[in-house]
């Protein structure tokens, strides 16, 4: 299934890199099935890179090569995703990587990635055809984020880092065991943001009426468009 996410109970049990392997090999099988039903060929292995920019333009099932530097760490997101995860960045664009196993990637390492596109939920995302489908490529570069009107996070910016300030509009919501909803205004238009648990972000100290700067992954759930804090640095009251 291609879209666990936080209206699904996460899976408790650690996962190991044989069933990595055999999770990505299904959704490969999967994705075959669905473009041979469609009348098109199966996606051949990639023979170039491409910008992230570039994968994102084309259709889920398609199998692509990128480069990036990470952003989001491995499994910083796995109490709503369901897996270990992570997300990574060029100068063109950004993505998330969904893996079974935790890779033990770290911000700003530089990771080259062969994999088939897919849609989770609305949002595309990239599934490894296989366990060494991920490889670590020393130091990345260091992707700052775009800061931007809380009315421009949209599918223009899904995937990229970037960061929005504005005023807490609601009392935080609580979504758990998934995480919390922090609603930010600054008069262009209201933004989600979602805190998993898991990324350990305490948003205790936050209410309505306070001006808050939130950095984080540009994402989308179903109908709407959001951002996702990584780190507590990430969340910080503001002037």
């Amino acid at each position: 299934m291609l879209t666990p996410h936080r209206r699904f109970n996460p899976r408790a049990v650690a996962v190991s890199v044989a069933v990595a392997v055999a999770h990505a090999a299904f959704v490969a099988v999967i994705a075959v099935a669905a473009q041979e039903e469609a009348g098109r060929a199966p996606s051949a292995a990639p023979k170039e890179v491409l910008s992230v920019a570039e994968a994102r333009t084309r259709t889920p099932g398609t199998m692509v090569m990128v480069d990036g530097s990470v952003t989001v760490p491995s499994g910083a997101f796995k109490s709503g995703t369901s897996d270990e995860g992570f997300a990574m960045q060029d100068a063109s664009g950004g993505i998330y990587v969904r893996t079974a196993a935790n890779l033990s990637l770290r911000l700003r390492q530089q990771v080259r990635v062969i994999g088939l596109l897919a849609d989770s939920s609305g949002q595309l995302i990239l599934v490894p055809t296989d366990g060494r489908s991920v490889n670590a490529r020393g130091r990345g570069t260091n992707i700052r984020a775009e800061s931007i009107p809380t009315g421009r996070v949209n599918e223009t910016t899904e995937g990229r880092l970037v960061r929005v300030t504005g005023t807490i509009t609601k009392p935080i919501g609580n979504d758990l065991p998934y995480g919390f909803r922090i609603f930010i205004n600054d008069g262009s238009g209201e933004i989600q943001a979602f805190v998993y648990v898991s990324t350990g972000v305490d948003v205790s100290g936050f209410r309505p009426g306070q001006r808050v700067s939130v950095t984080g992954f540009s994402g989308q759930y179903n109908d709407h468009y959001e951002i996702i804090p990584r780190f507590q640095t990430d969340i910080r009251r503001s002037r």
